[in-house]
């Protein structure tokens, strides 16, 4: 019988936000109660950051220096970023929140607020759109039902070991993202401090496991990113 599955790790937030004070209160605030918060100050650092790595939440102002909230929004949700968006504004006419949901928006809150009504849209955004929620996952014909641990391509069954489909549900998961040997280490592995670095154990797995996925089919789906890390995607990155 296969083991426990790779421990969930804390919702991960990243908060795009240019006022000091503001931004300190909301991050320790969140942080306090068990997310992970990363923090960047303008519109092209919190694009790059939402761009490459995973976050289960991204909360943005919408006046930022260099390049403004929305058009931040508009641009990653271009790019296929399905991540849940809080929008903080100090504009409060209809128009402001018409026009910050029809840019992809799932909330919108007007500051000055309450601490405690963010936690609580927070998790309300975070349980909606978290993917470990997901008991049913797939990347074109790729599908992975969690409970059972069944894996088809093309309604074929794979036979994948228990580390194999923890390994592949963590990749698809996080499809369309990039994802580092680290990040395999720390969530699939749960080893992140491990003396000797684990980079060719998970390459062998890798492999093997893309021969199982690939092998036969016209389009790869998982997809090496020299010198970075992982990703699955339908076609070439």
């Amino acid at each position: 019988m296969a083991g426990p599955g790779p421990a969930i790790p804390a919702p991960r937030v990243l908060l795009v936000e240019d006022e000091p004070k503001v931004a300190r209160a909301v991050r320790e605030g969140l942080e306090s109660e068990g997310y992970a918060v990363s923090v960047a100050r303008t519109g092209e650092d919190g694009f790059f950051l939402a761009s490459s790595e995973p976050f289960d939440l991204l909360i943005l102002d919408r006046l930022l220096p260099g390049r403004e909230g929305l058009d931040v929004l508009r641009a990653l949700r271009q790019k296929g970023l399905l991540t849940p968006v809080l929008v903080l504004t100090a504009r409060d006419a209809v128009e402001d929140r018409v026009e910050g949901l029809d840019s992809g928006a799932d909330d919108y809150m007007v500051k000055p607020f309450a601490f405690p009504e963010l936690l609580a849209r927070v998790r309300a955004l975070v349980r909606r759109g978290r993917g470990d929620q997901l008991l049913r996952l797939n990347v074109a014909d790729l599908l992975l039902d969690v409970p059972t641990r069944r894996v088809t391509r093309a309604g074929v069954e794979l036979d994948l070991t228990a580390r194999e489909f923890e390994l592949l549900e963590y990749l698809v998961r996080h499809r369309g993202t990039i994802v580092s040997r680290e990040m395999l280490a720390r969530d699939v592995w749960e080893e992140p401090e491990r003396g000797t670095p684990l980079d060719n154990v998970i390459d062998v797995h890798i492999a093997r496991l893309r021969k199982k996925v690939d092998q036969g089919f016209a389009v790869r789906l998982i997809h090496t990113v020299r010198g970075v890390g992982f990703l699955v995607r339908e076609g070439e990155p």
